[in-house]
């Protein structure tokens, strides 16, 4: 039978051997090793923001800083020099406290029969300790003696005056009695300067003169092994601020 003038004829179906390479197919399932491969790329968008966030807070990503001119903030100068160099305690500390940390100690908590450490290796109260001797200072003979005039104060039963000035809650004690008390809340922008000692928790460290972008200022500490800078943005984060003191 003819088929009308205008009409076309019917379409043959294509063999699926010679479809376009276009044309809507059905996927292939994943393989196990693909399947895995898919879960973990997905898992690694879903943790890459936390994960970042997390490096920038424990400061495994650098954080940007300024000095105190930026917020307008003078820095203190003490009336005092202990040493005689010329350089005033305030600065001397600050000062004293990045030449011990160039020196870049391991971290490593062991007793000295000299007190100091001489071998390259320390623990956060000897950035202190190094800082106060740099600015003319022994902090291990200031300790002892104060241990001996006030050992209520101290609740140590057996003195160790090689071992005592580099424990943390001593040194607490010791500030709080002979070093002026400020205040712990970081956001005092000005009542913060380089120089100044600051207690947190079982942990101790100088406040560096380098401020984060809110005007906090960083802390040169020694707090662990795997610490990438001895220069941190850390007061925001810290569990507690115990105590905040200056010469």
């Amino acid at each position: 039978m003819s088929q009308p003038a205008h009409s076309r004829p019917d379409t043959p179906a294509i063999p699926a051997h010679h479809q376009h390479p276009l044309s809507p197919t059905r996927p292939l399932p994943l393989t196990p090793s693909q399947r895995r491969l898919l879960i973990a790329e997905v898992a690694l968008l879903l943790l890459g923001a936390p994960l970042t966030r997390l490096a920038f807070i424990f400061n495994y990503i650098p954080h940007q800083s300024y000095d105190s001119a930026a917020f307008g903030i003078a820095s203190y100068v003490s009336p005092t020099d202990r040493d005689q160099d010329g350089l005033d305690d305030q600065a001397d500390l600050l000062a004293s406290a990045r030449t011990y940390l160039a020196t870049q100690p391991r971290y490593r908590s062991r007793y000295y029969a000299t007190g100091y450490p001489d071998d390259q290796y320390g623990v956060c109260t000897d950035v202190v300790a190094f800082a106060l001797l740099g600015a003319g200072y022994d902090l291990r003979s200031l300790v002892a003696a104060d241990i001996q005039q006030a050992p209520d104060a101290y609740q140590i039963s057996t003195p160790d005056p090689n071992i005592d000035f580099r424990r943390t809650p001593n040194l607490q004690v010791y500030f709080s009695r002979h070093a002026q008390s400020l205040t712990t809340d970081p956001y005092d922008l000005t009542a913060w300067q380089g120089g100044d000692i600051v207690v947190l928790g079982d942990h101790i460290g100088i406040v560096s003169d380098r401020r984060n972008f809110r005007g906090v200022p960083f802390v040169l500490h020694h707090a662990h092994p795997f610490q990438l800078s001895y220069e941190e943005d850390i007061l925001e984060t810290a569990p507690e601020i115990t105590g905040h003191y200056r010469l």
